[in-house]
């Protein structure tokens, strides 16, 4: 099993390889609670993952490095090992889904990796990891469920402390788990009164589910835009340490994660992946207790395939009450058009795009719909201007 020790080394072999991330304060967030964030976002790769990665191939023999390394990945497991591999001077094989961005699968190519594409998602990848492994002799570098990876997972926990040491509690993101086992295993064992939370995407919540029903449990599908931690099943090993270290685990909503990733854009200029976001989804939306207490969100990677990235910030404008859409009932008739714009730019609405429609089936002969898509600040300016219109006789469909 992992130890206090074995972080420690594993926080000796990374000091002049990765970078010691910022915690940045960040008040806008969520009003009722101090939030920091840890951006491991900026780490080198993206993500955290190079800690565990790295870390476990400084621990290989010289024959196991001679014979090279494979590992599976949704993306982000995949840089970190084509990294440190690069780094060592040893091959890389690493197999990710095919459903993986493609600015995931490019950069672990540019770090000189073999990429072998695999239909399905990160468990079929896993399978066909363990394959080659069999066939070809490689040594197989676990994404999460291996305590040098987890140990290398951990030294964020021994960052926090030395940056943070007052705080409340860490929030962290879950998928198979190494990243919170090791920071659990950590943070606790220092600072037992650091409450950790964990969590998932609603659409894969294994960790979830397997610690609820006191048992390891594999989901039949997952499916959530935050990629880097859709995993059917947890490992034994993080199991383990998440049952006898973490306080909590929730989930949250893709609509959820797009407003976290909104809001990390827009008030702190941080890029942030799905999985990246949903720590702070998870503070801004309620989800754990947070009221009064100095609390770290980790930003786990900021690796975002770009040709989503618009997907998500519109998914974010709806949820966080920033665009809308009305339906209008009118009488077909001149000016009425004129109305309902003024009424909307009086109270600073922006319409950004109008949608006129006639002898729609079951209305009036001299009715029409006016479907309108708006800019707005919050949710209660939107009340306010469908009040308003109402109020002026117009019906909202």
């Amino acid at each position: 099993m992992i130890t206090l020790d074995n972080v420690y080394r594993a926080s000796y072999a990374l000091k002049n390889v990765i970078r010691k991330t910022d915690v940045i304060y960040a008040p806008k967030l969520c009003s009722e609670a101090q939030i920091y964030l840890k951006t491991e976002n900026l780490q080198i790769t993206g993500s955290f993952k190079v800690r565990g990665s790295y870390y476990k191939m400084s621990r290989l023999s010289e024959e196991e490095k001679a014979r090279g390394v494979i590992a599976c990945s949704a993306g982000n497991h995949a840089q970190g090992v084509a990294l440190s591999a690069q780094r060592n001077g040893i091959k890389a094989v690493i197999c990710l889904p095919d459903s993986a961005p493609i600015s995931k699968v490019e950069a672990t190519k540019s770090y000189g990796a073999e990429v072998c594409l695999v239909e399905g998602v990160y468990d079929d990848a896993y399978r066909k990891a363990l394959q080659l492994r069999d066939e070809k002799g490689y040594t197989f570098i676990h994404p999460f469920d291996d305590e040098d990876v987890i140990a290398g997972q951990g030294t964020i926990g021994l960052e926090l402390i030395d940056q943070l040491s007052d705080m409340d509690a860490v929030i962290v993101p879950i998928g198979g788990g190494g990243l919170i086992a090791g920071i659990a295993y950590t943070v606790k064992a220092l600072r037992p009164d650091i409450k950790v939370y964990g969590v998932q995407a609603s659409g894969a919540p294994s960790m979830a589910n397997s610690i609820r029903d006191g048992e390891l449990e594999e989901l039949a599908s997952v499916s959530t835009i935050a990629d880097g931690i859709a995993v059917k099943k947890p490992g034994s090993l993080t199991y383990e340490l998440c049952s006898k270290y973490v306080d909590e685990i929730v989930t949250v909503t893709d609509d959820e994660i797009s407003a976290a990733i909104l809001a990390l854009m827009e008030q702190h200029k941080l890029v942030t992946e799905g999985a990246g976001a949903v720590a702070v989804a998870a503070a801004m939306f309620g989800k754990v207790d947070v009221k009064g207490k100095k609390v770290v969100c980790l930003l786990s990677g900021g690796n975002i395939d770009v040709t989503i990235l618009s997907r998500v910030i519109d998914r974010g404008l709806l949820m966080s009450g920033r665009t809308c859409q009305l339906m209008i009932e009118l009488v077909d008739k001149p000016g009425q058009l004129k109305d309902v714009s003024r009424i909307i730019a009086d109270l600073g609405g922006n319409v950004i795009s109008v949608h006129h429609e006639r002898a729609n089936p079951g209305s009036n002969v001299n009715g029409c719909y006016l479907r309108i898509v708006l800019e707005t600040r919050n949710f209660d300016h939107i009340s306010q201007i469908k009040s308003t219109l109402t109020n002026a006789g117009f019906r909202l469909i």
